[in-house]
């Protein structure tokens, strides 16, 4: 198939094909939780957990990326704030706070806090582009939202702190979503995940050699799909999957489907987490659980519905084409 071609098809089904690496990425970054937990459980701090995950997960995508970005380099220099302001807040700040709030609240409470962050991207493209967003598209986020809260269930006191560091992780998260979506960067977005893993882990080496973050490890067996496994697996897993397929999957879904819906069908994650959950450490999921997912997917449809019109608006992105 020629370049052309490609392209064609691509700007013919970018909703479908964005639709469906977001689902990917979501699905990816879902196994995270369950990952990251059954290394947490052994004596891992969340900073060496962090750090391994993206440290590893830049060294999977530097071949590709360096295969993208041959005689190239330019359009890397160019963007080298934007891509510093990626790594440092979207792939290392997101995950560090998000698992410090982990440290003081349920892991469930603290992703719905994390995903409050989907408000500040509708709120960014509201005071943007000047104009207000769709009522169905304000009724998606209410509805999301509410899904959330089933699917969470969150119950007892707050710690304040926690609550904090989850909102924080929020900020990093729009981050990430309104940085990926610039169909206007000729930079692949596989470059994109690959330039902001390497900042971020950098970022954390750096506050590492420095004392300000605590890196703690362990070389025992962890517990995965109910029985032992060796370390190596939840460790692979989260560089791999959670974070090299997810990140590049996900950057590519944001400029095809913009930030706001792209932010919302990234609420899936809550689902995927939960199924996984289930599936590799044992923690199944109760009826209101059931049916806030259910709920989520219709804040999802709504929100999508509502951007079709726009989906078909959009020009090819040129680094889709030219790849």
């Amino acid at each position: 198939m020629s370049v052309t071609a490609v392209g064609s098809y691509a700007t013919k089904h970018r909703g479908a094909i964005g639709l469906g690496l977001a689902l990917v990425s979501a699905a990816s970054f879902g196994t995270a939780g369950s990952f990251a937990d059954s290394l947490l459980s052994q004596g891992w701090s969340s900073g060496a957990v962090v750090t391994i995950r993206i440290s590893l997960a830049a060294l999977v995508l530097t071949p590709p990326a360096l295969l993208q970005m041959r005689g190239r380099w330019r359009l890397l220099r160019a963007k080298l704030g934007t891509v510093a302001l990626y790594g440092i807040l979207a792939v290392a700040g997101c995950q560090l706070f998000f698992f410090n709030a982990v440290e003081r609240l349920d892991v469930g409470v603290a992703l719905l806090l994390e995903y409050m962050g989907i408000v500040l991207v509708v709120l960014y493209v509201w005071a943007r582009t000047r104009r207000r967003p769709r009522w169905l598209t304000l009724a998606g986020v209410v509805t999301a939202i509410g899904g959330l809260v089933l699917v969470l269930n969150p119950s007892g006191g707050l710690d304040l702190v926690g609550v904090i560091w989850g909102l924080l992780a929020g900020t990093g998260l729009a981050t990430y979503f309104v940085i990926s979506s610039r169909t206007d960067d000729a930079l692949p977005p596989l470059v994109v995940a690959w330039s902001g893993m390497v900042v971020g882990a950098l970022t954390f080496g750096a506050f590492a050699l420095v004392g300000v973050l605590p890196m703690h490890a362990t070389n025992v067996s962890v517990e995965l799909f109910g029985q032992q496994v060796s370390w190596l697996v939840p460790v692979l897993g989260l560089s791999v999957i959670a974070a090299a397929l997810s990140y590049s999957t996900g950057v590519g879904a944001a400029r095809l489907l913009g930030a706001t819906v792209a932010s919302f069908v990234g609420l899936t994650e809550v689902l995927f987490a939960v199924l996984f959950a289930a599936l590799l450490v044992g923690q199944v999921p109760s009826v209101p659980q059931l049916v806030g997912g259910l709920v989520v997917l219709v804040g999802v449809a709504v929100v999508r519905a509502t951007d079709t019109q726009a989906d078909a608006t959009r020009e090819p992105d040129p680094a889709l084409v030219s790849a």
